[in-house]
């Protein structure tokens, strides 16, 4: 796999990956295409391996040293669905690989599927080689693929692969389209109120301060939360990223995540939907899991690092030790207490009728669709209640500064 740049006839200047034997068998492949090779370098040093750019590199990621891969889920699941359209054609892995390379447009997954290509090529597994990419592919995409391998269904897990990838996206994005107006709302709103507490109400309230009168207290609040905000605006600037900073330190540490962790459960109106949410995706992942071949223990342990709440998945990792001394699934997560019924129940149902993974999908279906309709429902309400909000509070600054002006004739000297 080479990194190349070239020229066209037109003198247009191009880049791109390309499979060659060699530099001068890629000068061939690209002269047939009206491209003159001007640069080629092994796709190896401009890869991502296991996250980490080699010594070849000649630039820095800083994205990827930001912590941000840049493959998004859509492109993960577009390029998952293309390779199991190819694998279920009847084409060799490596075979579709070299198609798929040539298929995606997203040049840092094309530049990971490239050495992930020439590491099948050389023998590894595909599951071996995608695990070398762990911040693009997860323990859970990785365990499937495994399984697959194993059972000679590769297509089939690759297709539920990208029917999961791309349905978690669809609900993330749903909810953030929902929570986006709301989000700009309280944005634009704090922007506001900000410059009429430093810039227009210190000069609006100057006419008192050469008043000798008793001001209401409305008046007095507003000059004062207006004299901090002019005076002191760099404490505030300072102090509010530092407390989000130590919030977050703390909140890594294992007692700040589970006060944290327990804190959003508790929290009122969101914190049912935060653990909707987090029930969905144990459900719908662990029946991914379980239709792919993945053996039930290996499954949930999986599955505790993805629901991402560390008192779900404290109990999710009892239930795990429950089941190999025996027990079924559902007595233990009826016992702990943060399962609702609905869980528990239709997962013994499932254990029953040996139909586990269908009931798992009923309920990651039937919490999907509760946190659809709170999620509407919660910004059909926070609309309203914010713009009262807003309004208030211009109200209480515009009566605030009135009062006095109205009275100014009655007012009485100390």
């Amino acid at each position: 796999m080479f990194e190349y740049t070239g020229l066209t006839e037109a003198g247009k200047n191009v880049r791109g990956i390309r499979d060659a034997e060699s530099s001068k068998a890629l000068r061939q492949v690209l002269r047939k295409d009206g491209v003159y090779l001007t640069d080629a370098r092994a796709a190896e040093a401009g890869a991502v391996v296991g996250e980490q750019k080699t010594g070849l590199a000649r630039e820095v990621d800083i994205p990827a040293m930001l912590g941000f891969t840049g493959v998004s889920t859509q492109d993960l699941a577009i390029a998952t669905r293309q390779l199991a359209t190819l694998i279920a054609a009847g084409i060799p892995l490596v075979d579709a690989l070299t198609a798929l390379v040539d298929q995606i447009e997203q040049p840092r997954l094309k530049r990971i599927m490239g050495v992930v290509k020439q590491k099948v090529n050389e023998g590894a597994s595909l599951a071996d080689a995608l695990r070398e990419h762990p911040k693009v592919f997860s323990e859970l995409y990785v365990n499937m693929i495994r399984a697959g391998e194993s059972s000679g269904a590769l297509d089939v897990v690759l297709v539920r692969l990208a029917d999961f990838t791309e349905s978690q996206a669809q609900l993330r994005n749903k909810i953030i389209g929902a929570m986006l107006y709301p989000a700009i709302m309280v944005v634009v709103g704090i922007a506001i109120v900000s410059i009429l507490f430093v810039v227009v109400i210190p000069k609006v309230t100057k006419i008192f301060e050469d008043m000798n009168v008793t001001l209401p207290w409305t008046t007095r609040i507003l000059i004062g939360v207006s004299s901090f905000a002019r005076d002191y605006w760099y404490v505030v600037l300072v102090a509010v990223p530092a407390l989000v900073f130590g919030l977050r330190r703390f909140v890594r540490t294992p007692r700040g995540r589970t006060w944290w962790d327990r804190t959003k459960l508790g929290a009122p109106v969101f914190g049912e939907l935060i653990r909707m949410l987090s029930l969905s995706r144990f459900a719908k992942t662990l029946a991914t899991l379980l239709a792919s071949g993945v053996p039930l223990l290996t499954a949930m342990d999986i599955v505790k690092n993805i629901v991402s709440n560390t008192l779900l998945a404290d109990v999710i990792d009892k239930a795990r030790d429950a089941i190999r001394e025996g027990e079924s699934i559902a007595a233990p997560l009826r016992r702990s207490g943060q399962f609702p019924p609905l869980v528990y129940h239709m997962i013994a149902i499932g254990e029953r009728s040996g139909q586990l993974e269908e009931m798992l999908q009923n309920v990651a279906r039937s919490y999907e669709a509760q946190v659809e309709m709170r999620v509407g429902a919660l910004t059909s309400l926070l609309e309203p209640v914010m713009i009262v909000a807003m309004g208030g509070g211009v109200a209480f600054i515009v009566f605030s500064i009135l009062m006095p002006i109205m009275q100014l004739n009655t007012f009485v000297p100390k």
